[in-house]
């Protein structure tokens, strides 16, 4: 289960947003942020350790796959930034906020690392669903809504080339 945050929001912020909301936003994406890097630290891991038939196939996907994760990294701590909040960036941090875990020591076949995969995103996509609804109704807060709802639809197509990567 996700921590709350050790940080505050900064008061002067004046976005229209109440500050206990904006709390709970940065809250709520700094779980997401966390997952995002369990999922590219994931994907990475998978990109060097890949073998097999399909190697040079998968050691590309997977490549093109981190490198759009690490993008959403990215945007998901400007969020948090835009909203006054602190985004976290120790690896002790990021793994204490995780709901998505890892398997450290364990080194899958191709097939394993794509359905591994398929899971963690359709992970964070039903995360994501459940976020979209509550930043809108609970946090009044329509530009994040937004956001989560095109960083799911991100994920959505990855899944979606995953499954077809896995037939």
């Amino acid at each position: 289960m996700a921590q709350t945050t050790d940080t505050t929001i900064e008061k002067n912020v004046q976005i229209g947003i109440a500050d206990q909301n904006r709390e709970g936003l940065v809250d709520m994406l700094t779980s997401l942020l966390s997952d995002e890097y369990v999922l590219y630290t994931k994907t990475r891991n998978y990109h060097w350790n890949v073998t097999g038939p399909h190697f040079n196939d998968y050691h590309k996907f997977f490549e093109g796959q981190y490198g759009e994760i690490e993008v959403f990294i990215d945007d998901v701590a400007e969020r948090i930034r835009q909203l006054g909040g602190k985004a976290i960036g120790t690896l002790d941090e990021l793994k204490s906020h995780a709901r998505l875990r890892e398997s450290p020591g364990q080194y899958p076949s191709d097939k394993e690392m794509v359905n591994s995969l398929i899971a963690d995103h359709e992970q964070i996509i039903q995360s994501l669903r459940g976020d979209v609804d509550k930043s809108a109704e609970v946090f009044h807060d329509a530009g994040t809504s937004d956001f989560l709802t095109g960083l799911m639809e991100n994920h959505e197509k990855m899944a979606w080339m995953l499954r077809a990567t896995a037939n």
